[in-house]
C-alpha cells in the first residue's frame, strides 16, 4: 500500500484524467465512487485495478474490509489525503473510497439470441443521468441489458456510474451502429416494442411478451424513423396535462414495469 499526498504524482494525475472520455477510452478504465458501488463491482467480478481511500478513514472497519478484498483481487491500493481525494473526485464532499475499474462490454449476439428476458435499446441517449437511471431501472426489473445505438453518451462516465447506483455492474452493455442494429434485429425472434409520440397504441395495450427489445429514442427527437420501422409494436404513454412527453428515464420506468406486470419474474 502506498501513501500519496502530491497532486503532481503520475498515478494521481492518471486517476484524475479518467473524468475525460478520451482517457477512459485509451486506458479502458473508469472511476467508481463509494463503498456500496465499489463493493458491488467486486461482488460481481469486475476488475478493480486501483482502490484509493482517505487516510482519515484508515481506521474505519468497513474501509479496511474493502481494502483487504481489493488487495486479494490484485488491485493496487493507495491511501491519500482528503485534499487529494477531493481532486480525484471533483466533488466538494467526496466519498471515502474511489476505485478505477476495467471497462467490460457485452456481446452483441447475447441480446439477439436470448430465449427470455428483456433488453432496452437506447437510441442516441445523450444525458448521463438519464442513462444511469435507466440502467438502475433495468436492473430493478431483472432486465438483461442495454443496447446503446448510435452516438450515445459515455456509459462509463462518473455521472452514469453514480446515477446507476451500482446497477451498471449487473446490467450488460452493448454498443452498435444503427445500421448494425437494424441488420441484427431482422433475425430476432422476440417482440420489438418502440416508444414514439406519433404512435396511436396505448402502452398498456402492447403485445407484451418475452424475450423482447424495448426501444427508447433520443431525448429531443425520439426514435429515428428507421428504428420505428423495425418495431413490431409502436406505443405511446398518454399525456393528460399540457406536457407532451415524459423524461426518457421516467418513460423507461413506466414501460419496464408494464412489461413486468404482464411478464412477472418467477420467484
Amino acid at each position: 500500500m502506498r501513501h500519496l499526498t502530491s497532486l503532481t504524482n503520475p498515478k494521481i494525475k492518471f486517476l484524475r484524467s479518467l473524468h475525460d472520455r478520451r482517457h477512459r477510452k485509451e486506458s479502458g478504465e473508469f472511476l467508481a465512487e463509494g463503498m456500496r458501488i465499489i463493493t458491488e463491482a467486486l461482488d460481481l467480478g469486475w476488475v478493480v485495478r486501483c482502490l484509493i481511500f482517505s487516510a482519515s478513514r484508515a481506521d474505519d472497519a468497513n474501509v479496511r474490509t474493502l481494502v483487504k478484498r481489493a488487495e486479494a483481487k490484485g488491485a493496487e491500493v493507495i491511501m491519500v489525503s482528503d485534499a487529494v481525494l477531493a481532486k480525484i473526485s471533483r466533488k466538494d464532499n467526496p466519498q471515502m473510497v474511489i476505485a478505477s475499474v476495467e471497462e467490460a462490454w457485452g456481446k452483441e449476439e447475447d441480446a439477439f439470441t436470448a430465449s427470455e428476458g428483456c433488453w432496452v435499446v437506447l437510441d442516441r441517449i445523450r444525458d448521463p443521468g438519464n442513462l444511469g437511471t435507466v440502467l438502475r431501472t433495468i436492473d430493478a426489473v431483472a432486465g438483461r441489458g442495454a443496447i446503446l445505438v448510435g452516438d450515445c453518451c459515455d456509459a462509463f462516465s462518473a455521472e452514469v456510474v453514480r446515477a446507476s447506483m451500482g446497477a451498471i455492474f449487473n446490467v450488460s452493455l452493448v454498443r452498435m451502429s444503427e445500421a448494425n442494429f437494424i441488420n441484427a434485429v431482422q433475425h430476432y425472434k422476440g417482440a420489438v416494442i418502440g416508444t414514439a409520440l406519433s404512435a396511436t397504441s396505448d402502452y398498456q395495450k402492447a403485445s407484451w411478451s418475452e424475450p423482447c427489445l424495448i426501444m427508447l429514442g433520443n431525448e429531443q427527437s425520439g426514435l429515428t424513423s428507421a428504428l420505428q420501422d423495425v418495431a413490431t409494436d409502436l406505443i405511446r404513454i398518454p399525456m393528460q396535462g399540457r406536457s407532451d412527453s415524459l423524461n426518457l428515464a421516467v418513460s423507461a420506468g413506466v414501460v419496464l414495469y408494464e412489461l413486468r406486470r404482464h411478464c412477472p419474474v418467477p420467484l
